[in-house]
């Protein structure tokens, strides 16, 4: 638990502080000394008596006693150090700026856990090491710059990397965009990003900051992160955030659809959707997002596109078109009006072009008929720049006072960084929540990604289910995959439909089971993973004749115990899959089958548990999902029944966490049924 010693020390040292500003030492205590720390400050040095102008203790056990430790030391000396700390000055909050540790060597992951078990034997926190350091209102804790002015409007920022947090800031500034609180933990010895979003999410009120920021390169604690970054987005926060390392170096070994396409990015992927994180994949995107919210919130896709410039307005229409945001024709019976008081060629139709030599009377006009006139306008962009002939500061003046009372959102792209920088800084210190999106098609993507990014999830929703027969099933199964009877017997208990089957192993058991189930029939080879590839499926096997000829030429197949006969039957092809991924939980699959997931891999997961809601939108996510809808004079297929099965597929995990890995494909859909075809289920135990 983060602790008040660390968010509002009233004592601070810097161990190594120095007065070389050019070192992390040297520079943090200048950091301190330039943020006016309200605290007592003080500097262990061996060789220094007061550095920058604060007393230096040259034996750190005759420091006073001290809240908060910031350590700019070589590695191998920290242990120590905080040991004398914690036991002698009831130090109980832990900054290690010093690189040297779990990130270079096995005897660094040594240093690093003894630091650990000594700050956790007297309940402290660590942050680190290997990091920049902590930035709050109360006290400048990092040895990097630029250091932004805080604010408590601004957004609460946690990086896994320094050096990110500190290109992440930069990319920020200029734009407007201001910050609350920065957290750079490093190594996360102790204190990981999740353990600062469960802090931010306990403690929260109303001064708290209702934007947070995340850059993570590993996500060791996801429930965490999942439960309380639910929780504060339900509290009225909104959470941006890079998962960065999401490539797959390596060919994973796969023996199922589902094992091929889930991966641990697919799961971070799910879990940033259960929670309502809006992920990002670079700075620059983290910015824009983080800007997006900053603005009042955006209650529908119909925007207006107020502009001075022609060409920056049709790019941003495209793009906006693109990520499926409506630019419609303006006409009503007020768009005359506003015409009327508009420049000779000017247009309102939307975009609105008040042209090169529109003023900033103009412009409020504009706003004004846009936020109360035009109730067919969800938001509103307005783009001004300028060529340098004049100053704008009017027109940034207006468009400042029209974002403080209008109803609607208003997002400003506003050009000319070089030309009107005097104007844009003006505009951006006008308020906290001011910020520059200069690039018009970077806001229409942020613009997307929040729009469409789902509230967090709700409660999860479970099926009807024989639980002893699951159990039965799981608790007396050996490793590996399960036979077909035992699939049947667990898909029977959450009540998925499936295809009438059986299976038989010599010829006298093949002719009953054949003229049971009815040809034509569909026969299968039980025991080798890959039946296709083997010869082991047979389609449409309509006579007794051609039964027994396959049935003895399939029985021959290596790795075949017996043979799978169903009845044959037509109908879309689609695929439900799971699979159980470390650390997350189950990961579910949902898709078209064929051509859809063999090729094009158009799926849609999600973490199990599911609800109803959660299920629909995995269906309506996928790029195939106009033929689940019926096209071209074709029947759909029931959305509702598909969801179903999906909910009943997560009931069964639920129940049986053993399943690692899981096929349904193909089930057959068709406008009244989905029936499972095929299956496979893998146990570990």
């Amino acid at each position: 638990m983060i602790n008040e010693a660390l968010k509002n020390p009233k004592s601070i040292v810097v161990i190594g502080g120095s007065n070389n500003v050019n070192s992390p030492g040297g520079k943090v205590l200048k950091n301190l000394i330039d943020g006016n720390f309200k605290g007592k400050l003080y500097v262990n040095n061996p060789k220094q008596n007061e550095v920058q102008g604060i007393k230096s203790y040259k034996n750190p056990n005759d420091l006073p006693n001290v809240d908060l430790a910031i350590l700019a030391i070589p590695a191998k000396f920290c242990p120590l150090i905080v040991e004398i700390l914690a036991d002698k000055k009831t130090t109980r909050a832990f900054i290690i700026l010093s690189a040297g540790f779990s990130e270079v060597s096995e005897e660094g992951k040594k240093l690093e856990d003894e630091v650990v078990k000594i700050v956790n034997s007297v309940n402290g926190v660590l942050i680190g090491p290997n990091c920049i350091g902590v930035l709050t209102p109360n006290y400048n804790g990092v040895f990097t710059e630029p250091i932004p002015k805080l604010n408590k409007n601004g957004c609460d920022f946690v990086s896994g990397s320094g050096a990110t947090a500190v290109f992440i800031i930069e990319a920020g500034i200029p734009k407007g965009l201001s910050f609350a609180n920065i957290y750079s933990v490093g190594n996360s010895a102790q204190m990981c990003v999740e353990d600062l979003v469960k802090d931010m999410d306990e403690n929260f009120n109303e001064n708290s900051s209702k934007i947070k920021l995340l850059y993570l390169e590993s996500i060791k604690k996801p429930h965490m992160l999942l439960k309380h970054s639910r929780s504060l987005i339900k509290k009225g926060c909104k959470i941006a955030a890079i998962k960065a390392g999401s490539s797959d170096a390596g060919i994973r070994a796969a023996s199922s659809h589902t094992g091929a396409l889930a991966s641990s990015d697919l799961a971070v992927d799910a879990l940033f959707k259960k929670a309502g994180i809006v992920r990002c994949f670079g700075r620059e995107e983290l910015v824009d997002v983080a800007s997006v919210f900053m603005q009042k919130k955006l209650n529908g896709r119909k925007i207006a596109i107020i502009t001075h410039a022609g060409g920056p307005a049709v790019i941003l229409t495209d793009a906006l078109s693109k990520f499926n945001f409506e630019v419609p024709e303006i006409k009503n019976e007020y768009t005359q009006f506003l015409l009327e008081e508009l420049f000779p060629g000017s247009s309102v139709a939307n975009p609105i072009d008040f042209l090169a030599t529109g003023t900033a009377k103009q412009l409020d006009t504009i706003i004004n008929y846009v936020d109360n006139k035009f109730d067919e306008i969800d938001g509103m962009v307005v783009i001004f720049g300028s060529p340098g002939l004049t100053e704008i500061f009017d027109v940034y003046k207006v468009l400042d006072e029209r974002m403080k009372k209008s109803n609607k959102a208003i997002f400003p792209v506003l050009p000319s960084l070089l030309q009107a920088k005097k104007e844009i800084d003006y505009f951006l210190s006008l308020s906290d929540s001011n910020v520059n999106f200069s690039d018009e098609y970077s806001l229409a993507k942020a613009l997307a990604k929040v729009y469409n990014t789902n509230k967090p999830a709700e409660a999860s929703e479970f099926c009807k289910a024989d639980k002893k027969a699951i159990r039965f099933v799981i608790d007396n199964v050996e490793n590996g995959y399960i036979s077909p009877k035992n699939i049947s017997i667990l898909l029977d208990a959450v009540e998925i439909p499936r295809a009438k089957e059986g299976t038989a192993n010599n010829k006298k058991e093949a002719i009953k089971l054949a003229n049971e189930i009815t040809y034509p029939l569909v026969m299968k080879v039980v025991g080798p993973v890959h039946k296709s590839d083997v010869g082991g499926v047979v389609l449409n096997v309509n006579s007794e004749k051609k039964m027994i000829s396959e049935f003895e030429r399939m029985m021959k197949i290596e790795n075949t115990t017996s043979i799978l006969f169903q009845a044959m039957m037509s109908g879309t092809e689609l695929f439900v899959g799971a699979k159980y991924e470390e650390n997350f939980g189950h990961l579910i699959l949902c898709g078209m089958g064929g051509i859809f997931i063999e090729i094009l891999k158009d799926v849609s997961a999600a973490l199990a548990p599911l609800n109803k809601d959660e299920s629909l939108n995995m269906i309506r996510a996928l790029k195939s999902y106009k033929i689940i809808q019926g096209i071209r004079g074709q029947d759909g297929i029931d959305e509702n029944k598909f969801s179903e099965i999906l909910l009943k597929l997560s009931t069964l995990l639920n129940i049986a966490p053993e399943i690692k890995e899981l096929d349904l494909n193909p089930l057959l859909g068709k406008k009244d049924k989905i029936i499972a075809v095929d299956a496979r289920i893998r146990i570990e135990k």
